[in-house]
């Protein structure tokens, strides 16, 4: 049996009481909080507290299932690279269809993504070191995961090579892509809020980005973008930087 439908089992078993759909928020949430607990003083305290509140709603027995899911999706990841909670959402029939809640097949991300690794890339990367990769409909990150694979594939290093800001306006998608990029040490920035009218709520920094000490490499990018040139001596001229590039990628849409 594979690791997956160990945690739809796990799932079901804690929501004999409980409704499933209230089961796997909390189980991505107490996750996502966890993990970002682990590398993010900053919000630590009003995510402590609220880690505190959520587990108030189960008993003991109950509690005591929610790190063996959080173990069975962490070997399922070993298995190789999938949307498994995007997966999971859409086995278990999760999704809220008048909202028209969906996340796209892995296999159609990997295809897609595979379109973005080529020469240009790794051009960018020769002369800045990393792209970046912005995603403002992430779900579940199912394309940046689709990515990283295809640039390990290639023979990139995409944990040293690739940084990522994922947006999404509903909370529980932006704590399943936070656990996803968090397992497969992506350096990225989850965001939730609505991209188009440019509200942001809140930040989830995965610990690859933390402990890559991101802020301060694209801080140095950024600032490398509007140093002028050196002038030569015989015909002095400033010559711009070309822009870092960033790969849109709009393809794995949850549809308000």
């Amino acid at each position: 049996m594979s690791h997956r439908r160990n945690l739809i089992k796990l799932i079901e078993k804690v929501a004999y009481r409980h409704s499933t759909w209230q089961v796997f928020s909390d189980f991505v949430e107490m996750s996502a909080l966890s993990i970002s607990n682990s590398v993010d003083l900053v919000h630590f305290d009003e995510r402590e507290a609220q880690y505190m509140r959520v587990i108030e709603r189960y008993s003991k027995d109950e509690l005591a299932m929610f790190p063996q899911m959080l173990g069975e999706l962490v070997m399922e990841l070993e298995t190789g690279f999938d949307d498994v909670l995007g997966a999971v959402f859409m086995e278990m029939e999760l999704g809220n269809k008048w909202r028209g809640q969906f996340f796209t097949p892995y296999h159609i991300c990997k295809m897609m993504a595979r379109l973005h690794v080529d020469d240009g890339m790794r051009a960018i990367i020769d002369r800045q070191g990393f792209i970046r990769v912005n995603e403002p409909a992430c779900g579940g990150a199912a394309m940046i995961v689709a990515l990283a694979e295809e640039m390990k594939e290639a023979g990139i290093n995409y944990q040293d090579c690739l940084h990522v800001v994922a947006q999404d306006v509903d909370l529980k998608a932006v704590h399943m892509a936070y656990i996803q990029l968090s397992l497969l040490h992506i350096p990225a920035v989850v965001i939730q809020g609505n991209t188009l009218a440019l509200e942001e709520v809140s930040r989830w920094y995965t610990p690859a980005h933390i402990l890559g000490l991101w802020n301060f490499k694209l801080s140095r990018a950024q600032r490398q973008q509007f140093e002028p040139a050196e002038e030569a001596i015989v015909a002095p001229q400033r010559v711009p930087l070309n822009n870092p590039v960033q790969l849109q990628f709009s393809f794995d849409l949850e549809a308000a």
